[in-house]
């Protein structure tokens, strides 16, 4: 039976909005780390049988299929196909799951999954600007006039009762663990610097206290507790992962980090939006055969504190073992390319710490959830 294995990962430093990788074209950030993931690798680029890129903001500099351009930037030969997706939050978790089961089914015998963002040059929200996403047959069903991911994290911290010092305190945590990371070197052979221009995660605050957190004005509700400090930054970046399968691997002379074990999506109210996680978890989990003290590590995107603390109460997890290397509240949230600066984190941390068993899991727009478990090779 055909497996997806992961070979290698890697994945630009995370830059802050208008920051460092500001003036860097989207292409020329995906190409970046392709050519990163060929050179670590060895392997010809012409051996890929596509490339399955994550992007949410697909207009201005990130249209037109951003995947082909990035392949085209990083000087691959025009054999190599690519596709974007766009699964909102989770576009390049998406992109290796897509990835894994083309492999596995055998439509590809080596892909390339990934995802860029450059939050700076396209923003936010930059693909509805000219009209009405959803529809009034969706707002009607749900009794709103639009969707608001802000004031579905403050629905979070209402419902499970978190108070603004619990967030903030949990984005200090976030920072000190990001910042640990890099004194430690745990996070060079992850990132593909840029000589001259970034090498390392750009949005880390050290010193960063609740005390300093306090004085932050509340972005969504007047009296609420989610502000700019317990909310993941606004950022560019990308990162890549081969896969192939053991056998493939083989053929062509690569050692396989991991194994992509299960991968499963899930669907959760619209409304609160950033729950998906919870169900996702459980859904993995279920078809895993693991139970929640079998993982060695997680990745919980942290798109506001409220949701990994949500998470958290609801899976029973070990908080300790959670965002080990810090989080996006502290080194940023590409959108479309942070599922695989996720992935890559994690493929590392586990490598790096002989880990056998890791979770990836990410809220995303609509109020879905991809959730990835890998197994240690």
């Amino acid at each position: 039976m055909r497996d997806a294995v992961i070979v290698d990962a890697v994945r630009t430093p995370v830059g802050r909005r208008n920051g460092s990788l500001a003036d860097i074209h989207p292409a020329d950030l995906s190409a970046h780390v392709l050519k990163a993931l060929a050179e670590r690798t060895g392997i010809d680029p012409a051996v890929v049988d596509d490339v399955v890129w994550g992007c949410v903001g697909q207009v201005g500099d990130q249209a037109n299929n951003i995947g082909r351009s990035g392949v085209l930037a990083a000087g691959w030969p025009t054999s190599v196909p690519a596709t974007t997706v766009d699964r909102q939050c989770g576009s390049s978790q998406q992109a290796l799951h897509f990835a894994a089961a083309g492999v596995i089914a055998g439509q590809y015998d080596v892909a390339v999954a990934g995802g860029v963002e450059s939050m700076s040059r396209v923003p936010m929200g930059s693909s509805r600007q000219s009209g009405q996403p959803f529809g009034r047959t969706v707002l009607d069903r749900f009794g709103v006039e639009t969707f608001n991911q802000g004031v579905g994290a403050e629905m979070i911290a209402e419902k499970w009762a978190f108070s603004r010092r619990q967030l903030d305190e949990f984005a200090v945590g976030s920072h000190e663990k990001a910042a640990a990371a890099v004194d430690s070197g745990a996070l060079t052979a992850q990132i593909a610097s840029l000589p001259g221009v970034l090498d390392t995660d750009e949005g880390i605050r050290r010193g960063t206290t609740v005390d300093t957190l306090a004085g932050l004005k509340t972005s969504f509700k007047e009296d609420g507790v989610i502000h700019a400090g317990n909310a993941s930054q606004i950022s560019d970046g990308s990162g890549a992962l081969l896969v192939t399968t053991s056998e493939k691997a083989r053929q062509l002379g690569l050692t396989p980090i991991a194994r992509i074990h299960t991968a499963v999506m899930a669907g959760d109210d619209p409304v609160i939006m950033l729950t998906g996680p919870i169900p996702a978890t459980a859904k993995a989990l279920e078809r895993s055969g693991l139970s929640i003290s079998d993982i060695g590590a997680f990745e919980v995107n942290e798109a506001f504190a409220s949701v990994p603390l949500a998470w958290l109460a609801e899976t029973g997890a070990d908080p300790a073992l959670v965002n080990p290397l810090g989080g996006a509240i502290a080194v940023g949230h590409p959108l479309g390319g942070s599922g695989a600066v996720l992935m890559t984190r994690l493929v590392h941390h586990m490598r790096d710490n002989g880990i056998r068993y890791g979770l990836q899991t990410m809220c995303e727009g609509g109020g879905m959830a991809n959730a990835t478990i890998l197994e240690l090779l």
